[in-house]
């Protein structure tokens, strides 16, 4: 098991009825969210990032569908997640949507923006371990996924979805 995970947290997880390959994606965007902090030198809540990515995929456990933030979100509440934890599930769909691209989507209208460094941190995160383990591309190792984040974002559709969640991704990525 990675260092990342306590038991009582992997335990949730599996209560929840996570799928073992979306642990391991959790998993790794944990570790890569931590490692990127660590690489900056910023001093982060290192606890709420670990968390934050481990349960940010939560609602994939009921659904693969845009509303898997949302319904984490709800489930962390039911296992007595913290907030700060269900707020990064609810968030991170889309590199945290407005709330006129919520309303379009029929989700609750609200502001999704990550306001927390730590947060958009997970979401940067997120992206990158989806491109770094979908297989489509042939990285030497993570920093050349990196080095090229703008590019994929950019000339990729599946990676940046749309033009308002690719700005947002590539912010994020010029950000941290």
């Amino acid at each position: 098991m990675s260092k990342v995970v306590s038991e009582d947290d992997l335990a949730i997880l599996l209560k929840a009825g996570l799928s073992q390959e979306d642990i391991r994606h959790s998993i790794l965007v944990a570790e890569k969210a931590l490692d990127i902090v660590r690489r900056t030198g910023k001093d982060l809540d290192m606890a709420l990032i670990a968390r934050g990515a481990l349960f940010h995929d939560l609602g994939k456990a009921l659904t693969h569908s845009y509303q898997h933030g949302e319904i984490g979100a709800e489930m962390g509440k039911q296992f007595g997640l913290p907030k700060a934890i269900t707020d990064i599930a609810r968030k991170h769909f889309h590199g945290g949507i407005s709330a006129t691209e919520a309303e379009k989507l029929d989700l609750p209208v609200v502001d999704y923006t990550p306001r927390l460094l730590e947060e958009r941190i997970i979401l940067y995160a997120d992206r990158l371990i989806d491109i770094i383990t979908e297989g489509f591309f042939n990285f030497q190792d993570d920093q050349e996924a990196e080095q090229r984040f703008e590019e994929i974002i950019t000339h990729f559709r599946g990676y940046g979805k749309d033009k308002p969640t690719s700005d947002r991704y590539l912010g994020y990525h010029r950000e941290i």
